[in-house]
């Protein structure tokens, strides 16, 4: 039998730092990656033949729990009558049906008429961007600091030193030019918005933002905050886009869009994770005037050999079909009691913190109040998360390995794998609480 350890050490000798996406490498956690092959339900098994309870959940597209017997059956059945063609299918046309008619508010308002599938979040915020540049015929994006939307050059941006400020590159290999295109802004703070704008608003295409941030652990929006977008990007020219990517159909059947407490207007969505069931397959969506932009009926150039591949629209589309009022009611259930858990058993052990919450999305901040914006999550006691992290994976519960991340609950997460990451708890809480700064 191979040893985690002995995966990590193969895999660094084949692949950078071992990995193919740099958070499974453990790096801000300090811990040996763990090498997982199989899942079922709410569990993980890995190379040691060691089971966890897992709430990063593929970091989303399990919403139903791991290898649920619809999806997999979807996707067998779709394997036997070929990986892929290379030309269009009827599946392609039912998914895309599928999500238009899911993303409506009251009844009433239907933000997308017309849908685009691809293979990554990445392409999707990518294509999204490309569309708005298109319609507008402006090269600038305003971006917020803290948001992750992919890992296109232009979006791999930092803040420059005033708010009107051209970013910088966020990553070596993007060039200062194209960073140049964004300007990076604080979240939740509408005279940031109002400011860039009376600045190089007539050259701004558009606001990119995450319906309810998730990439820096949890971040609510603040009341109202989304539709004041809307309403100060539409004032100027500029087009909203809402990246759904983390929250589309998990906090609920419309996604963010659909329960956020102010309704508001956004001209383009991007969708992952949850509309591929597990496999690789994105989406953006928006209406007809402005997806027609996109080639083959206008100038704006898209593409890609597996965008729509058969397997992965039936597992995206077995997924939407079965996140029913139940499955959201389960789901919702399971992530309050663990959420809820946590910060008792963070209070008792006597460690500041607070857990934030977007619909059944939650993460804990090492910090006396909630953080609003990046710079404040930054702030928080981060070195407290490694030690809570090692101590749930002791206790056989797989937590994101990152302070930075959501927690992702499944509607699998049954009373007993429930009761398992409660019982982990206390311990995981005083390792927090004996943390110190590295």
């Amino acid at each position: 039998m191979t040893t985690n350890a002995q995966e990590f050490a193969r895999a660094r000798g084949a692949m950078p730092g071992g990995v193919n996406s740099p958070v499974r490498a453990f790096g801000s956690v300090h811990e040996t990656p763990r090498f997982f092959v199989a899942a079922s339900g709410a569990y993980v098994t890995d190379v040691e033949g060691r089971e966890y309870v897992d709430l990063v959940g593929s970091w989303g597209p399990a919403i139903l729990g791991h290898a649920h017997p619809a999806v997999v059956k979807a996707v067998q059945d779709a394997a036997a009558h070929g990986l892929g063609f290379g030309a269009s299918t009827p599946g392609e046309t039912e998914l895309a049906e599928l999500i238009a008619s899911r993303v409506v508010r009251d009844g009433a308002a239907h933000p997308v008429e017309r849908v685009r599938l691809v293979s990554t979040g990445t392409e999707a915020t990518m294509t999204a961007i490309r569309v708005a540049r298109g319609a507008t015929g402006r090269d600038l994006v305003v971006k917020f600091a803290g948001h992750y939307h992919g890992h296109s050059d232009g979006l791999l941006a930092e803040a420059g030193s005033g708010v009107a400020t051209l970013a910088l590159p966020g990553s070596a290999g993007v060039p200062a030019p194209i960073a140049a295109q964004t300007l990076v802004i604080p979240y939740n703070d509408l005279d940031a918005v109002r400011e860039v704008f009376a600045a190089r608003g007539a050259e701004i295409a558009a606001v990119i933002v995450e319906a309810a941030p998730a990439n820096m652990g949890i971040v609510p929006p603040a009341h109202g905050f989304n539709a004041a977008l809307a309403d100060i990007a539409h004032a100027n020219g500029a087009l909203l886009i809402l990246d759904e990517v983390l929250t589309g159909f998990r906090v609920g059947p419309a996604g963010w869009y659909g329960i956020d407490p102010v309704p508001f207007a956004p001209d383009l969505i991007t969708f992952g994770k949850v509309v591929g069931g597990g496999l690789p397959l994105a989406a953006l969506g928006g209406s007809a005037a402005l997806m027609e932009l996109l080639a083959p009926l206008g100038p704006v150039y898209q593409a890609g050999t597996l965008s729509g591949n058969p397997l992965a629209v039936a597992a995206g589309r077995a997924t939407l079909d079965h996140l029913d009022a139940a499955a959201y009611a389960r789901l919702d259930a399971a992530s309050t009691t663990i959420a809820d858990a946590a910060a008792s058993a963070l209070s008792e052990a006597g460690v500041t913190h607070v857990v934030q919450r977007s619909g059944n999305l939650f993460s804990i901040q090492f910090a006396e109040t909630a953080p609003h914006d990046y710079d404040t999550v930054k702030a928080q006691e981060a070195f407290r998360y490694p030690p809570f992290f090692r101590s749930m994976l002791e206790q056989g519960v797989s937590l994101p390995p990152s302070v930075f991340e959501a927690w992702f609950v499944s509607a699998a997460h049954d009373d007993a794998a429930v009761a398992r990451i409660v019982d982990a708890l206390p311990a995981a809480a005083r390792a927090a609480a004996a943390g110190a700064p590295d």
